[in-house]
């Protein structure tokens, strides 16, 4: 891998021509611009989300490109058991026999406070959605991902996740989790060379999820999803064929 290869990639238009790309998360800020953009460079695209009309408002976009098709597939990350991953690994399976790419876009903020008075079922539930869910939707979906010649997942990092800051809370142990169960799968499934799995920090975007977190911030200052999505689309591309067990950032330090 050459420096700074992922921040450099320029995608061709046919780059992910024929592969079948899940992502968590997909209604709204980076999760919908990468689901925009994967499916406008040929790939046909797996929305995993909660709300149901979200997901279909993306599905509705991504058909009107006649690029490639989509399908949506409910999960509440927060409340789904085991069934309801199975019942998603078998639909999943069924329809395209194989996935290409993963990408654990889905997060919760939860709340900035002190270890001191950190709310309990709070921390439960980041831990679930930004950690356990990961975790439970990745293995569920190993078989179908080993079923791939070229197979990429993607969990999203965060700089708070490899250097842990005050007042971070849940989120912060949840990213740090993240980070080591990236490596840790990497080491696991990347050394035939058939899977590869990578950690992307997406570094400060106009999200959501930014604005909660820095409510005095200008979002004008940042930028928008669209403008970091070349890391994301290189990683599920075969231009990052053996870059694996890595933990990048897509906008330079």
């Amino acid at each position: 891998m050459k420096d700074n290869e992922h921040l450099l990639y320029e995608p061709a238009p046919d780059a992910l021509e024929g592969r079948v790309i899940a992502i968590t998360g997909p209604g709204e800020g980076i999760g919908r611009a990468l689901a925009l953009a994967v499916a406008a460079h040929g790939a046909e695209v797996v929305l995993i989300g909660r709300t149901v009309s979200k997901l279909e408002a993306v599905h509705e976009r991504i058909m009107a490109l006649g690029r490639a098709e989509a399908s949506i597939a409910p999960l509440d990350l927060e409340r789904a058991i085991a069934r309801d991953y199975d019942a998603l690994a078998a639909a999943l399976t069924e329809r395209y026999g194989r996935l290409d790419g993963l990408v654990h876009n889905a997060g919760l903020l939860g709340m900035l406070s002190p270890i001191e008075h950190y709310d309990v079922p709070t921390w439960c539930r980041v831990l679930q959605v930004n950690l356990t869910a990961a975790f439970a939707l990745t293995q569920v979906l190993l078989p179908a991902l080993q079923c791939s010649a070229d197979a990429s997942v993607i969990f999203t990092g965060s700089g708070v996740g490899r250097r842990a800051r005050a007042y971070w809370g849940a989120y912060a142990v949840a990213k740090a989790g993240i980070e080591t169960l990236s490596g840790t799968l990497a080491d696991e499934v990347g050394r035939t060379g058939q899977m590869r799995v990578n950690a992307l920090n997406p570094g400060p975007v106009r999200t959501r999820m930014r604005a909660q977190a820095y409510p005095a911030e200008d979002p004008a200052g940042l930028k928008r999803p669209e403008q970091i999505l070349g890391p994301y689309l290189w990683l599920l591309s075969g231009a990052s064929r053996g870059v694996n067990g890595q933990s990048l950032d897509c906008q330079p330090r």
